[in-house]
């Protein structure tokens, strides 16, 4: 006879509900990104680049970002709401939690690079407002971000730089010096 004690339910439950939101955080953050790259009606440049029309600017790192929020939609189906009894039936209801933690970890890696990639387009876009000045926790966290991460002047692979504003994004550190911009 068992007591259920180990039942993965709770965990399986709120890892589902979190794979939702971090999809929605994704998409809306992808959603921006391609607003900024087809900013002409804002001043901005297609595509951000300082050739349209020659060069790429950030177009293949919204097309990351949307791959990984696609990606993550495919990811977000409950787990626990499926059940396959096992050790001769004396399991008889899986919580498929550790499924959902599981893809839970693979959905919040993707957010991370999807927020990355808005990372570049906004300090992309930043830089085309120039001389203009953001607020100082824009600016702090602008500057916080360009130590890491050059501007874009030419076509280039854009694959150190998502990861470079991934570990930035990961560090807190660009958190940080937004607050510590503000005072």
């Amino acid at each position: 006879m068992t007591g259920g004690n180990f039942h993965g339910q709770p965990v399986g439950v709120v890892c589902d509900f979190a794979k939702a939101v971090l999809v929605e955080v994704a998409s809306i953050s992808e959603r921006r990104s391609y607003l900024l790259l087809n900013g002409e009606e804002r001043g901005l440049p297609l595509f951000l680049s300082r050739k349209p029309g020659l060069e790429s600017g950030l177009m293949i790192v919204q097309y990351c970002a949307a791959a990984l929020v696609s990606e993550s939609k495919g990811l977000a189906s409950p787990s626990s709401v499926d059940s396959i009894p096992t050790s001769a039936g004396q399991e008889d209801h899986v919580s498929m939690g550790t499924i959902a933690a599981r893809t839970f970890d693979a959905i919040l890696d993707n957010a991370e690079g999807a927020l990355a990639c808005e990372l570049l387009c906004a300090l992309a876009a930043l830089d085309f407002r120039r001389p203009l000045r953001s607020g100082r926790g824009t600016e702090a966290a602008y500057a916080a971000a360009r130590e890491r991460v050059a501007p874009l002047d030419a076509d280039r692979v854009q694959a150190p730089d998502i990861e470079a504003a991934r570990a930035l994004i990961r560090s807190g550190k660009l958190v940080a010096a937004a607050v510590a911009g503000v005072g």
